[in-house]
């Protein structure tokens, strides 16, 4: 048996194709973009956290506490991420304690793109002698 075609719907698989990937590929696009700033965002407060409990340590202090943070960076993302940590003394909860705060840029538009500032915190109680 022969199976007969219109001529008006010749071709119209490749435009089908071509409609739907103009609208998933910027979606998924986004998403992936969403998710790499999230990533180096959970990687800073990480990160920061990390370096004021290093940093709040008997033997260490808080410029130490932001090496810390800058190595842990620089091993987990990127260290143009690093660039700019500042760690200092700090009140935390009424008790003598370490604050590392980290600012980074990171591109929310792919890598020439406009970028998103960041800035994320992390805190640590000095252990006290006894």
């Amino acid at each position: 048996m022969r199976v007969l075609r219109r001529r008006g719907e010749r071709g119209s698989a490749v435009v089908d194709f071509v409609l739907v990937l103009l609208v998933l590929v910027p979606v998924f696009l986004g998403i992936l973009q969403v998710a790499l700033v999230l990533l180096v965002r959970n990687t800073l407060a990480s990160a920061a956290s990390e370096g004021a409990r290093y940093g709040a340590t008997l033997d260490r202090s808080p410029a130490d506490g932001a090496a810390r943070t800058r190595s842990q960076i620089d091993g987990a993302v990127s260290g143009r991420f690093a660039q700019d940590v500042d760690a200092h003394p700090a009140v935390v909860d009424g008790a003598p304690g370490v604050e590392v705060v980290v600012h980074a840029s990171v591109p929310a538009l792919g890598i020439g793109g406009p970028a998103i500032e960041l800035t994320v915190t992390g805190h640590a109680v000095e252990e006290q002698r006894p």
